[in-house]
């Protein structure tokens, strides 16, 4: 909680082009969420170079990311967008609730078997302890809520073992957050293998749409979505990539399910694949040019860079400096 409203935590790594589904199924949803919450929005770089990245690509990364959060109405008067790394209570907080978290665990963590096998060369210790900096992340700022999806449920389930574990020891330090169930986003498959999630990191180019897809590029992925021999606009499990794509059209045009399958009624899948393809279009067209604007206007984007981190360090010491207490740290000189 902080003042009147309960706090909201959520980040994004800067790796990778965001999709048509980290759209649809996240950011879309989070605009409106500053009437009710007070709304924490980070670009997590720290998480990023877990995995070996170049880096003045993670520099322009992030501040494309940031740049993206606002071209997609959150408004850093309102909501609070931040690099990680601006904040350094994410690595001094993390550290503390590492020696409150248990190797098993660790080891417990589905995602670090996953992101172990895909990068067999380098299974660092940062990879293996992503999940106690994500629990920094979101107890640094007393977040009552977290958007999460189903693959990073754990991590949260972690996150409320360690406060819980901290407070039964030191009293009542966090809030143990909870996972946000408001208005669910559309989730969004592979344009291709329609059995798992569009993923920025794919290395089909034709499963995902990426939000700064050009208009033809859009078409053109659209058209080749994997359907079926059925030539009928169904919502059902036995048409997976018919379902997908009617779970896109209804999420861009905000239509049910049935008012598509009425509208397409008799018609075949070429003609739904088009108005898929310009429904997209016109979601994410004039994103892109709002990204384009923010970009001219360097001076406004520095702005928001230093206010939001001076904020986020300004809320998130006073949580440190609590914890920081309570385990037996000498007080910082003033």
């Amino acid at each position: 909680m902080i003042g009147d409203k309960k706090a909201l935590f959520s980040g994004m790594q800067a790796t990778g082009n965001l999709t048509l589904g980290n759209y649809l199924g996240a950011l879309k949803n989070w605009v409106n969420l500053c009437d009710e919450y007070e709304c924490f929005y980070s670009v997590v770089d720290m998480h990023s170079i877990t995995v070996r990245q170049d880096p003045a690509e993670l520099r322009k990364r992030a501040r494309a990311l940031l740049t993206l959060y606002i071209a997609a109405g959150l408004d850093p008067e309102k909501n609070c967008i931040y690099y990680q790394s601006h904040v350094t209570g994410h690595a001094e907080l993390a550290w503390i609730l590492n020696c409150y978290t248990y190797m098993g665990e660790l080891n417990r963590m589905t995602q670090f078997k996953d992101k172990s096998a895909k990068h067999a060369d380098n299974i660092n210790a940062g990879l293996f302890d992503y999940p106690v900096l994500m629990a920094a992340d979101i107890l640094l700022y007393q977040a009552d809520v977290v958007p999460v999806g189903i693959d990073q449920m754990q991590h949260l389930e972690l996150t409320r073992d360690i406060a819980q574990r901290f407070n039964s020891i030191y009293g009542d330090v966090f809030t143990v957050p909870e996972a946000y169930i408001g208005k669910q986003g559309a989730k969004i498959m592979s344009l291709q293998d329609p059995s798992k999630k569009m993923s920025k990191s794919d290395e089909n180019p034709n499963a995902s749409i990426y939000l700064m897809d050009d208009p033809d590029t859009i078409m053109r992925k659209c058209k080749r979505a994997v359907t079926d021999s059925e030539a009928c606009v169904a919502y059902r499990d036995e048409q997976p990539g018919v379902k997908n794509l009617i779970d896109i059209y209804s999420a861009c045009l905000n239509k049910t399910p049935a008012e598509v399958e009425k509208e397409f009624e008799g018609k075949g899948y070429g003609d739904f694949k088009m108005a898929v393809g310009e429904a997209v279009i016109s979601v994410l067209k004039p994103l892109q040019d709002r990204v384009a604007e923010l970009e001219k206007d360097k001076a406004y984007i520095d702005t928001v860079i230093k206010n939001n981190a001076e904020k986020a360090q300004y809320v998130s010491n006073k949580t440190l400096r609590k914890a920081q207490k309570k385990v037996g740290f000498p007080e910082r000189p003033r």
